[in-house]
Parts: structure tokens; C-alpha cells; sequence
């Protein structure tokens, strides 16, 4: 074969990957730039002047070390979150109750982080994360072993779970395990001991090199292990996987413990390393915005990253936006849902880009309301 022949197929292998890497960032890049110039119509309209709000938003997300640091703290617990729903996605599965998983998660680091006492940083610190990530595996398997067994769709049960579980924390929080400090009067607990903090090296958060960390894991575990494979296909087609001799049940109860050990995982990173403690409130919403971070990743656990960083960005810089541009802090929340919308409602997006549907290119929310 000459060197123009086989030239040939690999300049045909390069197009094609080249065409596959295109269809999967077109949609989440054209939905952020439609949000930004939607959102400038929208700063415009209410007083503010848009390029001085967006590089105010730069600069208190990315203009300095300091900025960088916080931008990466916020959107630490956002790739966890972004994570467990990821991974559900991948078994067929939506876990709206990645935000229960958290909190619990978050609570249980803080227990184990101000009760457990005379250990090295080397032993307390992981061994507080363990726990909190272990409190939402199985908080986490609850809605897994409902859908198993009473054919009860994860949608609806985690829904409740999350409620449960706030007001679970909240009462422990505001009882038994109340901060009892001389004039405390806030629904807290005690101080994490230093040998629990999760530190910085430079201005990177430890946590986030962790959830970086985490992203790989789940890639290989997805792509290169029988277990993966296994989840896989549970979440493409659960009929041909159980015809195939495949554990449905063992594998839906599975990808949900995951799904739940990642978003206890993100609790209890930002009580060891950002809050210090639990405190109601402080972890308000993180759950549920892995569900953006997921869709704006295409479920890759790869894309979750950029997508929690952006997310993270506009959390840094909202306040930046407030000071120097007298822009109401609402208004990234705004952006932030135009960014979800413009993903979810992809049709939109596709046909102004003039990009062809693949069905193979969208997020699997669900495999439906039956029994696995």
C-alpha cells in the first residue's frame, strides 16, 4: 500500500474524531454564549452596563490568584454533584436526590471531624471524608433498593428523600449535635478539630485536586472495567443486559450507592475544607446543581469539569458583579438557568448551528418508570 493510500483512512479516522469532538461541545459552548448575550440583554435592560458586568465577573472569578482559588473552591463540590449524576445518567438512572446525599455526607464529616479526637491530619482528614462519602452511598442506595424492589421510579423517591433529609440535618444540627459555645444561638455544630481541615497547596484547594482525582476514577471505571460495561448497558438497554446473564438489580443498586458515595463525597469536601463545620443553609442547592453540571458536561465525567468551573466562576464573581457593576446577584442565577435551558432544550441550539440530531450525542435522563 502506497503512503498516499494509507494517508487516506487516517485522515478519515482524524475527520471523523474531529466531527465526533465537535458534536459534543457545540451544544454546551453555543448554550453558554447564548446565556451571556441573552443575560447582557438582560443586565442591559435593567440598568447595567453588560461588558463592565462580565469583566467584573471575570475579575472576581479569574482576574487573580486569590479569585482563582475561590473560583475553584466553589465549583469543588459541584464536580462531586456533577459526578453522581453523571453516573446515574450512565445506569439510566436520574438522582435528583444527589443534594440529600450531600447533606448527609456533609454532617456526618463534621461529626467525625469535631468527635473523633487524638488522630493525625494524615488519618483524620481522610478518614472524615471516608465517612461522609460512605453516609451517602447509603443514603443513596435507599431510592436504588425502592426502584428494585417496588418498581418505585428514582425521580419521585429521591424528590422525598431530599426532603427528609434536610429536615433530618437541620434537627440534628439545631439538637444533638448543636455547637453548645457560650452565646452560640445558630443551628450549628461544633468547630471540625484542625487535624479534619482540608487545606490549599498555593491557592488550589486540596478538594478540588481530589474531585479532579474522583473525575478519572469514574472515566476508568465506566470505560476500561466489567463493572462499568455492566452499568453501561444497564443504562442503554436493561432487557438486553438481563437477557445477557447481566445482575439489573445488583447493577441499578450499585450505580446509585456510587451515585451517592460522589455527592457525600462533595458535603463533606466543603465542610472540611470551605465551612468548618455544618451549618444549615451553607450547602444549600449544591446537589441539585450537579444536575446542570451534568447536562453541560453531556454526562462525560471529563466535561463536568469545565462545566463545574464555569458554574464556580459565576459563584465567585457574583459578588465582584454586585460591587463594581450594581448588578443584582440574581442575575448569574438567571444566566445560569438560560445555560441549562439552551442544554436541555438542545432542538434550539442544534438547528441555529445547523448541527445534525444524534441520538447517541444526548444524555440518557432515565430508562422510565417500570421496574429494572
Amino acid at each position: 500500500m502506497s503512503k498516499e493510500q494509507s494517508a487516506v483512512p487516517s485522515y478519515s479516522r482524524s475527520r471523523d474524531v474531529l466531527g465526533r469532538t465537535w458534536r459534543a461541545i457545540s451544544v454546551p459552548v453555543a448554550a453558554v454564549v447564548l446565556a451571556l448575550l441573552i443575560g447582557g440583554v438582560i443586565l442591559w435592560i435593567s440598568g447595567a452596563d453588560p461588558i463592565k458586568a462580565y469583566q467584573a465577573l471575570y475579575k472576581g472569578s479569574f482576574g487573580s490568584p486569590a479569585a482563582l482559588g475561590r473560583t475553584l473552591q466553589k465549583a469543588t463540590p459541584l464536580i462531586f454533584s456533577g459526578l453522581a449524576i453523571t453516573f446515574a445518567f450512565k445506569a439510566g438512572l436520574f438522582n435528583i436526590g444527589a443534594q440529600g446525599q450531600l447533606l448527609f455526607g456533609a454532617i456526618t464529616a463534621a461529626v467525625v471531624g469535631f468527635a473523633v479526637k487524638g488522630l493525625p491530619v494524615y488519618i483524620h482528614a481522610p478518614l472524615a471524608l471516608l465517612c461522609g462519602g460512605l453516609a451517602g452511598l447509603l443514603y443513596g442506595a435507599i431510592p436504588g433498593a425502592l426502584k428494585v424492589f417496588t418498581g418505585a421510579h428514582e425521580v419521585i423517591t429521591t424528590i422525598m428523600l431530599n426532603y427528609i433529609a434536610i429536615n433530618i440535618t437541620d434537627w440534628l444540627a439545631d439538637g444533638i449535635l448543636k455547637d453548645t459555645s457560650p452565646g452560640n444561638i445558630v443551628a450549628r455544630t461544633p468547630k471540625i478539630l484542625e487535624t479534619a481541615k482540608i487545606g490549599e497547596i498555593g491557592t488550589v484547594p486540596i478538594g478540588f485536586l481530589l474531585a479532579i482525582l474522583a473525575a478519572v476514577v469514574i472515566w476508568w471505571l465506566l470505560s476500561y472495567t466489567t463493572i462499568g460495561f455492566e452499568i453501561r448497558t444497564v443504562g442503554l438497554n436493561p432487557n438486553a443486559a438481563r437477557y445477557s446473564g447481566m445482575k439489573v438489580a445488583a447493577m441499578v443498586i450499585l450505580a446509585m450507592m456510587i451515585s451517592g458515595f460522589l455527592a457525600g463525597m462533595g458535603g463533606a469536601v466543603e465542610t472540611l475544607g470551605v465551612v468548618g463545620r455544618y451549618q444549615p443553609g451553607f450547602n444549600a442547592g449544591l446537589g441539585v446543581e450537579g444536575i446542570t453540571i451534568a447536562l453541560l458536561g453531556r454526562t462525560n465525567p471529563f466535561g463536568v469539569i469545565p462545566a463545574a468551573i464555569l458554574v464556580g466562576a459565576m459563584k465567585a464573581g457574583a459578588s465582584q458583579m454586585q460591587f463594581s457593576a450594581g448588578v443584582a446577584k440574581e442575575i448569574t442565577d438567571v444566566i445560569q438557568a438560560l445555560i441549562l435551558f439552551f442544554v436541555a432544550a438542545d432542538v434550539i441550539v442544534r438547528k441555529l448551528l445547523l448541527i445534525r440530531t444524534s441520538e447517541k450525542d444526548r444524555p440518557m435522563l432515565s430508562t422510565g418508570w417500570s421496574k429494572q
